[in-house]
Protein backbone atom coordinates (compact mmCIF):
# COMPACT_ATOMS: atom_id res chain seq x y z
CA UNK A 1 0.00 0.00 0.00
CA UNK A 2 1.41 3.39 -0.93
CA UNK A 3 1.76 5.83 1.92
CA UNK A 4 0.05 9.16 1.34
CA UNK A 5 -0.69 12.21 3.42
CA UNK A 6 -4.13 11.92 5.01
CA UNK A 7 -6.83 14.30 3.87
CA UNK A 8 -8.47 16.51 6.48
CA UNK A 9 -11.34 14.03 6.81
CA UNK A 10 -8.94 11.09 7.11
CA UNK A 11 -6.84 12.92 9.71
CA UNK A 12 -10.00 13.42 11.75
CA UNK A 13 -10.71 9.66 11.60
CA UNK A 14 -7.42 8.16 10.37
CA UNK A 15 -7.98 4.46 11.00
CA UNK A 16 -9.44 2.90 7.89
CA UNK A 17 -11.55 -0.28 8.22
CA UNK A 18 -8.53 -2.21 6.88
CA UNK A 19 -6.27 -0.74 9.56
CA UNK A 20 -8.77 -1.58 12.30
CA UNK A 21 -9.01 -5.16 11.02
CA UNK A 22 -5.21 -5.48 10.92
CA UNK A 23 -4.86 -4.14 14.47
CA UNK A 24 -7.58 -6.52 15.68
CA UNK A 25 -5.69 -9.43 14.08
CA UNK A 26 -2.57 -8.32 15.96
CA UNK A 27 -4.45 -8.59 19.27
CA UNK A 28 -4.57 -12.37 18.87
CA UNK A 29 -0.78 -12.56 18.58
CA UNK A 30 0.16 -10.68 21.75
CA UNK A 31 -0.32 -11.50 25.45
CA UNK A 32 -2.15 -8.24 26.25
CA UNK A 33 -3.42 -5.09 24.58
CA UNK A 34 -0.47 -2.93 25.72
CA UNK A 35 1.83 -5.16 23.68
CA UNK A 36 -0.17 -4.28 20.54
CA UNK A 37 0.47 -0.52 20.81
CA UNK A 38 3.80 -0.50 18.94
CA UNK A 39 2.64 -2.74 16.07
CA UNK A 40 -0.57 -0.67 15.82
CA UNK A 41 1.48 2.52 15.53
CA UNK A 42 3.43 0.89 12.71
CA UNK A 43 0.19 0.02 10.89
CA UNK A 44 -0.87 3.68 10.91
CA UNK A 45 2.61 5.00 10.16
CA UNK A 46 3.01 2.70 7.17
CA UNK A 47 -0.17 4.07 5.61
CA UNK A 48 0.17 7.78 6.36
CA UNK A 49 3.97 8.19 6.92
CA UNK A 50 2.93 9.75 10.24
CA UNK A 51 0.68 9.00 13.21
CA UNK A 52 -1.87 11.82 13.59
CA UNK A 53 -2.93 12.64 17.13
CA UNK A 54 -6.44 11.49 16.29
CA UNK A 55 -5.00 8.04 15.48
CA UNK A 56 -3.53 7.86 18.98
CA UNK A 57 -7.04 8.30 20.40
CA UNK A 58 -8.52 5.73 18.02
CA UNK A 59 -5.80 3.16 18.77
CA UNK A 60 -6.36 3.72 22.50
CA UNK A 61 -10.13 3.21 22.11
CA UNK A 62 -9.60 0.10 19.99
CA UNK A 63 -7.20 -1.42 22.54
CA UNK A 64 -9.09 -0.27 25.64
CA UNK A 65 -6.21 1.90 26.83
CA UNK A 66 -5.82 5.52 27.82
CA UNK A 67 -4.60 7.77 24.97
CA UNK A 68 -1.65 8.76 27.19
CA UNK A 69 -0.42 5.13 27.14
CA UNK A 70 -0.37 5.11 23.33
CA UNK A 71 1.21 8.58 23.20
CA UNK A 72 3.91 7.49 25.67
CA UNK A 73 4.93 4.65 23.36
CA UNK A 74 4.83 6.87 20.28
CA UNK A 75 6.91 9.64 21.85
CA UNK A 76 9.53 7.19 23.14
CA UNK A 77 10.54 6.23 19.60
CA UNK A 78 12.05 8.86 17.29
CA UNK A 79 10.86 6.79 14.33
CA UNK A 80 7.30 8.06 14.39
CA UNK A 81 6.31 11.43 12.96
CA UNK A 82 3.25 13.09 14.39
CA UNK A 83 2.98 16.63 13.07
CA UNK A 84 3.47 15.94 9.36
CA UNK A 85 4.38 13.00 7.13
CA UNK A 86 7.97 12.22 6.29
CA UNK A 87 9.03 11.90 2.66
CA UNK A 88 8.13 8.98 0.41
CA UNK A 89 11.74 7.88 0.95
CA UNK A 90 13.06 8.25 4.46
CA UNK A 91 16.84 8.11 4.29
CA UNK A 92 18.57 7.40 7.60
CA UNK A 93 22.26 8.36 7.51
CA UNK A 94 24.20 6.46 10.14
CA UNK A 95 26.22 8.56 12.56
CA UNK A 96 27.76 5.80 14.67
CA UNK A 97 31.47 6.13 15.36
CA UNK A 98 32.40 3.98 12.34
CA UNK A 99 30.25 6.00 9.97
CA UNK A 100 31.27 9.33 11.50
CA UNK A 101 34.96 8.50 11.08
CA UNK A 102 34.36 7.67 7.41
CA UNK A 103 32.40 10.84 6.57
CA UNK A 104 28.82 10.10 7.66
CA UNK A 105 28.25 13.56 9.14
CA UNK A 106 29.39 15.25 5.94
CA UNK A 107 27.20 12.88 3.94
CA UNK A 108 24.18 13.83 6.08
CA UNK A 109 24.89 17.55 5.61
CA UNK A 110 25.36 17.22 1.85
CA UNK A 111 22.18 15.15 1.33
CA UNK A 112 20.19 17.72 3.33
CA UNK A 113 21.72 20.51 1.27
CA UNK A 114 20.77 18.74 -1.96
CA UNK A 115 17.23 18.14 -0.65
CA UNK A 116 16.98 21.80 0.38
CA UNK A 117 16.03 20.92 3.94
CA UNK A 118 17.33 20.16 7.42
CA UNK A 119 17.63 16.72 9.01
CA UNK A 120 14.20 15.28 9.77
CA UNK A 121 12.26 17.63 7.49
CA UNK A 122 10.66 16.46 4.24
CA UNK A 123 11.74 18.00 0.96
CA UNK A 124 9.36 20.60 -0.46
CA UNK A 125 7.84 18.04 -2.86
CA UNK A 126 7.49 15.39 -0.12
CA UNK A 127 9.73 12.92 -1.93
CA UNK A 128 12.57 12.69 0.58
CA UNK A 129 13.34 13.07 4.27
CA UNK A 130 16.98 12.76 5.33
CA UNK A 131 17.58 11.95 8.99
CA UNK A 132 20.43 10.99 11.29
CA UNK A 133 20.39 7.48 12.72
CA UNK A 134 22.33 6.50 15.82
CA UNK A 135 23.36 3.14 14.35
CA UNK A 136 22.20 1.04 11.43
CA UNK A 137 24.17 -2.03 12.48
CA UNK A 138 26.26 -2.13 9.31
CA UNK A 139 29.56 -0.79 10.66
CA UNK A 140 31.60 -2.88 8.23
CA UNK A 141 29.97 -0.86 5.42
CA UNK A 142 30.50 2.62 6.86
CA UNK A 143 29.20 5.08 6.06
CA UNK A 144 25.81 3.67 5.18
CA UNK A 145 22.33 4.96 4.48
CA UNK A 146 19.06 3.09 5.00
CA UNK A 147 16.46 4.45 2.58
CA UNK A 148 13.14 2.85 3.50
CA UNK A 149 14.22 -0.80 3.28
CA UNK A 150 17.19 -0.32 0.94
CA UNK A 151 20.65 -0.26 2.51
CA UNK A 152 23.27 1.75 0.63
CA UNK A 153 26.67 0.51 1.80
CA UNK A 154 30.09 2.13 1.92
CA UNK A 155 28.83 5.44 0.53
CA UNK A 156 31.74 7.78 -0.09
CA UNK A 157 30.66 11.31 0.91
CA UNK A 158 31.96 12.47 -2.47
CA UNK A 159 29.19 10.35 -4.05
CA UNK A 160 26.39 12.28 -2.30
CA UNK A 161 25.06 13.74 -5.57
CA UNK A 162 24.78 10.28 -7.13
CA UNK A 163 23.15 8.86 -4.00
CA UNK A 164 20.70 11.78 -3.95
CA UNK A 165 19.76 10.97 -7.56
CA UNK A 166 19.15 7.33 -6.59
CA UNK A 167 17.02 8.36 -3.62
CA UNK A 168 14.88 10.59 -5.85
CA UNK A 169 14.49 7.69 -8.30
CA UNK A 170 13.58 5.38 -5.43
CA UNK A 171 10.90 7.86 -4.31
CA UNK A 172 9.49 7.96 -7.84
CA UNK A 173 9.51 4.15 -8.00
CA UNK A 174 7.78 3.79 -4.65
CA UNK A 175 5.10 6.21 -5.80
CA UNK A 176 4.50 3.97 -8.82
CA UNK A 177 6.79 5.56 -11.41
CA UNK A 178 8.81 3.49 -13.88
CA UNK A 179 12.04 5.35 -12.95
CA UNK A 180 14.03 2.81 -10.90
CA UNK A 181 17.73 2.97 -10.09
CA UNK A 182 19.68 0.84 -12.52
CA UNK A 183 19.51 -2.77 -11.38
CA UNK A 184 17.90 -1.90 -8.05
CA UNK A 185 14.73 -2.95 -6.34
CA UNK A 186 13.29 -2.07 -2.94
CA UNK A 187 14.79 -4.02 -0.08
CA UNK A 188 18.03 -4.66 -1.93
CA UNK A 189 21.42 -3.82 -0.47
CA UNK A 190 23.73 -1.71 -2.59
CA UNK A 191 27.52 -1.65 -2.63
CA UNK A 192 28.69 1.83 -3.42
Amino acid sequence: MTAVEPTQAEAAKPLTPEMVAEIRRLCDRYPDRRAVVLPALHVVHQRWRMVPRSAVVEIAELLGLAPAEVQDTLSFYGFFKQDRPHGVVRAWVCRSISCALRGGDGLLERLCELAGTRPGEPSRDGALTVEAAECLGACEHAPCVLANETLYRSVDPEEAVELFRKLRQQAALEEGSEAAPEGASAGEAHEE
